[in-house]
């Protein structure tokens, strides 16, 4: 509580008695000596506040600015030397954050995990393996690797087959029960499901390039031999886990190219309708598909064709049981590898994994309620105040998290001191380098000095939010810590523009 409300509240009645009086003022006394034990409030400029010229010149622009109008813009502001608040506008009200919800992620899962950790994909049987004979159920046992290929697959069936083995006597079985059987984060819309970045939670996954957008399938469309022909399509990876419905047409060249793509919701039926011309560029899409852990298996099924190894019996789901014999293991890259494409790219399945799988190593459950304790564990250690969050998930696709800026420039300063910092900050995007793995989604934004390549920062975008936090070194040589989370936009992608303003405004200080 605020000494001077409460003496505007208690004190500021002139008709009270004089002893109700003397009482009051003891108590804001008392108050003013006391409060300071339980709440130490940052100060900093407000944007309401005379200030600096750099106060000046935000103030000027988020109060004139009209893609603001009807908007709440929430800056803060810190020196990234001594951690102090320089500027502040509504830094202290929670804010939907987007995708600069995974600052949050990626700091409690390299303090709770570990850059150097691993995730695991494991063979396993329990039977034996005599001559070229395995008999018994090979189970495919996914550890939450939400970066594995085919061609990790592939290497685990060679394995198999340098072990002399041709012929599985028994089931072959997906085994996802490292993590809970809960797909979705409770937040996820409908019409996210079948988009890559909504793509099912699993233990045993698949991503279908070095992208690494887990559990999903691209649909490649060519135009067909001639005119009036079906369109030629082909998955990668190949796969008959899923269907495809063509009814897309090839068109003359030069015409209408308008193609869809729609998966049919609790199925794996993509249906393809509209127009491609002859010699266009392939449209190339990632459809998430339903229940990746069978996906993986179809997909591990064929690899095992392909080193000429016969499968007598069906394929399943099942759980591997106590005991079963390692046959071998794939280990993913580290994390702090991963945290490249994961951040760079701003990949929500690698977001919703490092909750699960803190979840699973710290609580022993691979779930997002374990995951999300452990996140709201580690937090305070870097002076995060937890009470005032709202943690729905990993990614910040949820429209129900809910961040102050203020805590997440906290959290930017405290993380500096870290042993993994170095990880952290090689993964954040870097304004206006070209490198997609280091630039990411900032490659085509700041492209101007002083501006680029002297900002790291996170982007964040959902429906009516935009954000971005993250280090700026400026032209005098200061280095700053921001966060700029603009929420009820009309369009969220017009915020870009105000927080390029805003950047360029620090760079230039």
């Amino acid at each position: 509580m605020n000494k001077e409300i409460l003496f505007i509240t208690y004190g500021g009645e002139m008709f009270l008695k004089k002893e109700v009086k003397i009482v009051l003022v003891t108590l804001v006394i008392a108050f003013s000596v006391i409060i300071p034990f339980f709440h130490e409030k940052e100060e900093g400029v407000k944007a309401d506040e005379a200030g600096s010229p750099l106060a000046h010149e935000l103030n000027t622009l988020l109060n004139n600015d009209p893609l603001l109008q009807g908007a709440l813009a929430g800056v803060s502001i810190r020196s990234a030397d001594t951690g102090n608040l320089l500027y502040d506008h509504i830094g202290d009200l929670r804010l939907r954050p987007a995708s600069n919800m995974k600052l949050l992620t990626s700091a409690a899962a390299l303090a709770a995990l570990g850059e150097d950790y691993r995730f695991k994909t494991e063979l396993l049987t329990d039977g034996s393996i005599k001559g070229k004979i395995l008999k018994g159920n090979l189970y495919l046992k996914g550890k939450g690797d939400p970066t594995l290929l085919e061609k990790d697959l592939d290497n685990m069936a060679k394995k198999l087959k340098d072990r002399g083995v041709k012929l599985i006597y028994g089931n072959l079985i997906s085994d996802d029960s490292w993590y809970d059987d809960s797909r979705y984060s409770m937040d996820l819309p409908w019409s996210d499901e079948m988009e890559y970045y909504g793509a099912q939670i699993s233990a045993l996954t698949l991503s279908p390039n070095e992208d690494y957008d887990a559990g999903t399938v691209i649909v490649n469309i060519n135009g067909g031999e001639s005119a009036g022909k079906a369109a030629s399509i082909e998955l990668t990876p190949k796969t008959d886990y899923v269907k495809i419905v063509n009814n897309a047409k090839t068109v003359a060249e030069g015409g209408t190219k308008k193609v869809s793509i729609v998966r049919e919701h609790g199925t794996n039926t993509i249906t393809v309708e509209g127009t491609i011309p002859l010699k266009a560029a392939p449209v190339k899409k990632w459809i998430a598909v339903w229940e990746p852990s069978g996906y993986t298996l179809d997909v591990f099924k064929d690899s095992l064709e392909e080193q000429g190894i016969k499968i007598i019996g069906k394929e399943k789901k099942g759980t591997a049981p106590e005991g079963a014999q390692n046959v071998n293991t794939h280990e993913s890259m580290s994390l702090n590898e991963m945290f490249v494409p994961f951040m760079k790219l701003s990949n929500n399945t690698h977001a919703e994994h490092l909750v699960k799988e803190m979840g699973k190593v710290v609580k022993e459950e691979g779930s997002w309620s374990k995951g999300l304790e452990v996140i709201k564990e580690e937090l305070p250690k870097y002076g995060v105040n937890v009470k005032t969050l709202v943690l729905r998930d990993g990614s910040g696709l949820s429209h129900v998290d809910l961040i102050p800026p203020n805590e997440i420039t906290k959290l930017l300063y405290s993380v500096q001191d870290e042993e993994w910092f170095s990880s952290y900050l090689n993964s954040l995007p870097v304004a206006g380098a070209s490198d997609r793995m280091v630039g990411g989604t900032l490659r085509n934004r700041l492209k101007h000095a002083p501006a680029m390549g002297n900002i790291r920062a996170k982007t964040g975008s959902i429906s009516t939010v935009s954000s971005l936090s993250g280090y700026v070194k400026t032209k005098s040589g200061d280095n700053l810590i921001f966060s700029i989370m603009l929420n009820n936009m009309v369009d969220a992608s017009k915020g870009k523009e105000i927080e390029d303003k805003i950047a360029t405004i620090l760079a230039n200080q």
